[in-house]
């Protein structure tokens, strides 16, 4: 029995909502865990494009110790034959220099854009585009 367009995106949203509450919580393993094996992570603006579970964790290694992430406010969510287009607004702390940007401990928050790839339960790419230009702006006021 084939899945209709409607079971399909549930199962989707019920993805990426996993892999979102595994950011909320730091685990590493579990957001990872929601990648295909052989996963293409990329976060417009970085040097290059991790490959495979391992570089994905170490992206996320580095990330969480710089950001807490409190929240994600979804805005709008699109859903289509294999992949989902997310757009929310990241509610976070800046412990540290969060897309090397000093943090100083303020609160944080930007928008942020994702472009999912689905494959067989599992992302299998994850495309990221953050403002940077808010977290700038928000960031480089003096202490």
């Amino acid at each position: 029995m084939s899945q209709t367009t409607h079971d399909t995106s549930i199962e989707a949203d019920r993805l990426i909502d996993e892999h979102f509450r595994h950011e909320l919580s730091g685990d590493i393993a579990a957001v990872v865990a929601t990648f295909s094996a052989d996963v293409e992570h990329d976060v417009v603006g970085r040097p290059a494009v991790s490959h495979g579970r391992a570089e994905a964790a170490a992206f996320y290694e580095e990330l969480f110790s710089d950001l807490d992430v409190e929240g994600f406010e979804t805005v709008r969510r699109y859903h289509g034959e294999g992949f989902v287009v997310d757009e929310s607004i990241l509610h976070g702390r800046a412990k540290g220099s969060p897309f090397g940007i000093p943090g100083h401990n303020r609160p944080l928050q930007f928008r942020l854009l994702h472009v999912f790839e689905i494959r067989d339960g599992y992302i299998t790419r994850e495309n990221a585009w953050i403002d940077v230009a808010a977290i700038m702006s928000q960031l480089s006021a003096a202490v």
